[in-house]
């Protein structure tokens, strides 16, 4: 897929573990989970904008797009 998720990095620098933000955001674990490694087919706006707000980050920093190789 080309839309690289980078959640793993964002929670690093803001020393955050996983569990923390899905409580924060108020979705599972293993929701999180499936987001976190790229296995979603669709994220959910109002989602993304909690991700945001307790992350205090833009969606640019969470979604990154790259191309495939041929």
């Amino acid at each position: 897929m080309p839309i690289k998720i980078n959640l793993d990095q964002l929670l690093k620098e803001r020393n955050m573990q996983s569990v923390d933000l899905a409580n924060a955001i108020g979705i599972t674990k293993a929701n999180l989970s499936i987001l976190k490694t790229g296995k979603a087919k669709a994220i959910r706006f109002s989602t993304l904008q909690h991700i945001c707000q307790v992350l205090e980050c833009q969606p640019g920093d969470i979604l990154e797009y790259v191309e495939d190789a041929p």
